[in-house]
C-alpha cells in the first residue's frame, strides 16, 4: 500500500519522476506505520480486517448513502494514531516531523480535567486541514504531552527527577529532523531522501527493545500508567492506531464474537435514529506485551507491560459551537441523572437514557441540524431546480426549504477530550493518584502553541471557514449578495 501511495501521482514535483509530494509522504508513512503496528500488535490486524468486513457490508446494505460522510476508499484507508511525549522540546520536534507530512496541530484537549482517574497530559492532534488533502489521506496523530509541573500529580522531588530523565533522552535523531525540515520547506522529497525519511520516521515510533528500569517505571506508575508510559522509558512509540468503521456497534459485536476483549462501552454520542454526529470510539483492551525489565541489582528479567491497544472510530457530522454546547449540556445532564439513578436504584441503562435525551433535544434530520445552525455543512446550488421567475430567498433556511440549495455534511475531523480520556481510563490497570485539593498548573491552547512552536488551530474556525466559503459561492451563483445563516454560537 505504501509503495502504491509513493508511486501515485509522481512526476510533478521538483525532483522529477521519483519525487514524493507531501501527501504521498503522509500516505506512505501512515501505511508503513499500520504495517509495523500490525506486526507488533496482532489483534490490531484483526481489528482492521473486521472493520473492512463491516464497511463492505454497510456499503452493500446502504448503497450511496453509506458514503455520505466519506467515500469508501477514504474510509477504508483512514487512520489516526496516538503518541505521547514528555517535554515541550519533544513536542516541537514532533511538530517538525508531522509538518513534513502536511499535518498541523489542531485543537487543545485537557485530559487532566476530562478523566476521572489520573491522566496528567494535555493534547493536540496533528492532521491535514485542507479539504483536498483530507480527501487524499486524512491521517491524524493525537499527541499528548506530559504535565510534570502539575502538583496534583507530581511533587517537587518527583518532578525534578522526571524532568532530568526526560531531558537526557533523544526521541528523534538529528538526521530525521533535518529531512523533515527539508520536506516541509520543499513540500516533498526526492526518492532516496524520501525513503530515508520514512525509514527514520517509522522507526522513531517503533516499540524499543531496550530494558525498562523497573523501579523507576513503577514509581511513575503509582501516579499514572500514562505517566509511566511517557516518562518511564527512553523512547516513544505508537500507542494505538485506529481504523474508521461505518457501523461501530456491528464491529463491537463481531470483535467480541471473535473472542477479542473489548472495553465496556462505546465512547461518545449514543446510537440513535438521528444523524451521526461528532465521533464514536471504542477499543480492545490493552494487552500484556513482553518487555525486558532491569531490576535494581542491574539484572535484566523478562516481564510484561500493558500500554498499547487497538482503537476504532466512527465519524459523524461536525457540530457548530452551538451544537457542541448542546451536546456538552446533554452529557452533563446524563451524568447527573446517572448519579441520581444509581442512588435510587433506577433501572434504565446509560445508553437507554442517552438515546432518550438525544431524541428529545437533537433534531432527527440533517436538514433540521442545518436550519437550526447546530452543525456544519457545505452548501451547493441545485443546478436543475426550475426558477419559474422566482427570486431565491436570502436566508439559509428558506433556501433549504424551497430546494434552492443542498447541504452536504462536513465530517468531524477532530476528537472529544472526554472520549479520549475514557479510552485511556478503560485501558489502565489502576486509577493512579491525583491530589484534587491542589491547584492544577495552567495549560491552554496559547501555551501549547508556544510549546510546539506552531499555532494550534481552532477546529471550530476551520469548519466555519469551510462552510462560509461554500455559502459565498452559493450567494454568487444565485446573485443574492449574502446568505443569512442561523447563529451557530
Amino acid at each position: 500500500m505504501d509503495q502504491q501511495a509513493a508511486r501515485e501521482g509522481s512526476g510533478g514535483g521538483p525532483g522529477g519522476t521519483d519525487w514524493l509530494a507531501t501527501w504521498q509522504l503522509r500516505a506512505a508513512f501512515a501505511a508503513r506505520l499500520s504495517t509495523m503496528y500490525g506486526r507488533e500488535v496482532p489483534a490490531y490486524a484483526t481489528l482492521v480486517d473486521v472493520a473492512r468486513e463491516v464497511n463492505e457490508d454497510v456499503l452493500r446494505e446502504r448503497g450511496a448513502d453509506a458514503e455520505r460522510l466519506g467515500a469508501i476508499g477514504r474510509v477504508t484507508a483512514e487512520r489516526h494514531g496516538a503518541i505521547r511525549v514528555g517535554t515541550p522540546a519533544e513536542l516541537a520536534q514532533v511538530g517538525r516531523v508531522f509538518g513534513a507530512l502536511g499535518m498541523r496541530p489542531v485543537g487543545f484537549y485537557d485530559l487532566r480535567e476530562a478523566a476521572a482517574s489520573a491522566v496528567p497530559v494535555v493534547s493536540t492532534a496533528f492532521r491535514p486541514v485542507d479539504g483536498v488533502e483530507l480527501a487524499r489521506n486524512p491521517f491524524r496523530v493525537f499527541t499528548s504531552l506530559l504535565t510534570p509541573a502539575d502538583p496534583r500529580f507530581f511533587d517537587a522531588g518527583l518532578r525534578a527527577r522526571l524532568e532530568r530523565f526526560l531531558g537526557e533522552r533523544e526521541l528523534f535523531p538529528a538526521e530525521l529532523l533535518a529531512l523533515a525540515d527539508r520536506a516541509e520547506t520543499e513540500q516533498g522529497l526526492p526518492g532516496g531522501a524520501a525513503e530515508r525519511f520514512l525509514q527514520l520516521a517509522v522507526g522513531a515510533f517503533k516499540l524499543s527493545a531496550e530494558p525498562v528500569d523497573r523501579a523507576w517505571y513503577e514509581t511513575l506508575e503509582r501516579v499514572s500508567a500514562v505517566a509511566a508510559d511517557i516518562g518511564g522509558v527512553r523512547s516513544t512509540h505508537i500507542n494505538h492506531l485506529t481504523p474508521r468503521v461505518l457501523d461501530i456497534d456491528a464491529l463491537y459485536r463481531r470483535m467480541t464474537d471473535r473472542g477479542v476483549r473489548m472495553i465496556d462501552a462505546i465512547q461518545g454520542p449514543p446510537k440513535w435514529e438521528g444523524p451521526d454526529v461528532l465521533l464514536r470510539q471504542t477499543s480492545f483492551r490493552a494487552l500484556d506485551e513482553p518487555r525486558a525489565l532491569r531490576q535494581p541489582d542491574g539484572s535484566v528479567v523478562r516481564g510484561a507491560l500493558r500500554v498499547r491497544f487497538g482503537e476504532v472510530e466512527a465519524r459523524g457530522i461536525a457540530l457548530s459551537r452551538r451544537g457542541r454546547a448542546l451536546y456538552d449540556a446533554l452529557l452533563a445532564r446524563l451524568d447527573a441523572e446517572g448519579a441520581a439513578g444509581a442512588h435510587a436504584g433506577a433501572a434504565p441503562t446509560r445508553a437507554d437514557r442517552a438515546r432518550a435525551l438525544w431524541s428529545g433535544h437533537f433534531p432527527r434530520t440533517e436538514h433540521a441540524l442545518a436550519e437550526h445552525g447546530l452543525a456544519h455543512f457545505t452548501y451547493h446550488v441545485v443546478a436543475d431546480r426550475p426558477r419559474d421567475g422566482c427570486t431565491p430567498p436570502a436566508d439559509l433556511p428558506g433556501l433549504l426549504r424551497a430546494g434552492w440549495v443542498r447541504a452536504d455534511p462536513i465530517v468531524y475531523e477532530d476528537f472529544l477530550p472526554r472520549s479520549a480520556a475514557g479510552i485511556f481510563q478503560s485501558n489502565l490497570d489502576g486509577s493512579g493518584t491525583r491530589k484534587d485539593g491542589e491547584e492544577g498548573a495552567a495549560y491552554d491552547s496559547d501555551w501549547l502553541s508556544g510549546a510546539v512552536g506552531r499555532d494550534v488551530l481552532d477546529p471550530f474556525a476551520l469548519y466555519e471557514g469551510q462552510q462560509e466559503r461554500s455559502l459565498g459561492r452559493v450567494a454568487e451563483e444565485l446573485g443574492i449578495g449574502r446568505v443569512e445563516v442561523p447563529s451557530s454560537v
